[in-house]
């Protein structure tokens, strides 16, 4: 069974737009913190998620420029699981980081 490129296209670009909500419009500091203490200790978990976003976003990136090529097909399906793994790990370290950070104060 062949599963379209579109289905994991779509989830990576939908894990993006939730890490891009959590970090850029504040979602993780609502979530996780109410006082400046906190919102500087979540900043550095910020950071160490956003090195997961980069390598995710290269792989999305790359992936969907990939199809030109002779073995686009079983290059996309890598790159797109890479990205997509690469998503949730992001997005689990800024969870995990954020429980963290507010059981710390």
């Amino acid at each position: 069974m062949r599963i379209s490129p579109v289905i994991p296209a779509v989830a990576s670009l939908l894990l993006a737009a939730l890490w891009g909500f959590s970090v850029f419009a504040g979602w993780g500091f609502e979530a996780f913190c109410s006082d400046p203490g906190c919102v500087a200790g979540l900043a550095g978990v910020v950071r160490l998620s956003s090195l997961f976003a980069v390598v995710a976003a290269c792989c999305t990136v790359a992936a969907l420029l990939a199809p030109g090529r002779r073995d686009a097909g079983s290059r996309f399906t890598a790159l797109m699981t890479a990205a997509v793994i690469a998503w949730v790990v992001a997005e689990g370290v800024l969870f995990a980081g954020g429980l963290i950070v507010r059981s710390s104060l």
